[in-house]
């Protein structure tokens, strides 16, 4: 079943540049205490000390495609990697957990932010969801931006363009990440309609590695592609300008906006794990 959300209402009614500018005013209002309280510039804070901090690195952005179903973590051993909303349901049974966790989008957190604060490593959320990790001392605040843009200095905050693996783009690139690979990036989902409309999953879940990723009755988003092209483009751009580039290492993936890499080729240290 699809409900329409406000945001996708807004979208059908109003020309793009009302619809975005209000989305914008909307948030950009409800983080301004970011800005001015003790607990916001104590998370910029937080990020200014990440800015760098693994200059030089490879990292992995794993999405959650169907492509990713079965894949063996050992083979990112070694290699920072980032889990992306629900994508800790592929490393609950390995014994391993990613390096970062990111997730940006108000469903998910209000759904599974319990499953999330259970995880050990660092935390990326937004700032508006402060109020349910409270005593979570992994958790690192952001602020959200719907500006369509890349932000290279993740202090004044994340845009991430319809899809949260360009908000995980751009604190790799804060990090100093040279490379990045995109793992499970899959670009295409069976269920369609209206973007960001929002859905209540109706049985298994055909667009992630698990049928019950996003299972049965669970609501969700339907993606705006069109939206992370824009942002996949803008991250390349950012990433080539400073002499670091970006592989889409998935296989079949529909996202041609990247060089495509095998994952042993992309990583330095791939050729000692075992395949």
């Amino acid at each position: 079943m699809t409900m329409p959300s406000v945001r996708s209402i807004a979208r059908q009614v109003l020309p793009d540049p009302l619809w975005l500018r209000a989305d914008i005013l909307r948030l950009r209002a409800a983080q301004l205490p970011m800005r001015v309280l003790p607990e916001g510039r104590a998370a910029r804070a937080h990020l200014a000390a990440l800015r760098d901090a693994h200059r030089g690195e490879t990292c992995v952005i794993l999405g959650n495609g169907p492509s990713i179903r079965g894949f063996d973590l050992a083979r990112l051993d070694g290699a920072a990697t980032f889990c992306l909303n629900r994508g800790y349901l592929l490393w609950e049974d390995s014994g391993r957990e990613p390096s970062f966790f990111v997730a940006v989008n108000d469903l998910v957190i209000d759904q599974f932010h319990s499953e999330i604060a259970g995880l050990s490593c660092p935390l990326f959320l937004p700032w508006i969801h402060r109020d349910r990790f409270r005593g979570v001392p992994n958790a690192v605040f952001v602020e959200l931006r719907n500006d369509v843009r890349f932000t290279t200095d993740v202090r004044w905050g994340v845009a991430p363009c319809g899809t949260v693996t360009v908000a995980a783009m751009q604190l790799a690139y804060h990090m100093g990440f040279s490379t990045v690979v995109l793992l499970g990036v899959d670009h295409r989902f069976q269920t369609t309609g209206p973007p960001h409309a929002r859905v209540r999953q109706d049985g298994g879940d055909p667009n992630h590695f698990r049928s019950d990723y996003f299972g049965d009755g669970t609501l969700w988003n339907l993606p705006d592609l069109r939206l992370s092209e824009r942002g996949y483009a803008m991250a390349r751009a950012a990433f080539e300008a400073a002499g670091r580039q970006v592989f889409n290492a998935t296989p079949d993936s529909a996202l041609n906006v990247f060089a495509r890499a095998e994952l042993d080729h992309a990583l330095p240290f791939s050729a000692d794990l075992p395949r």
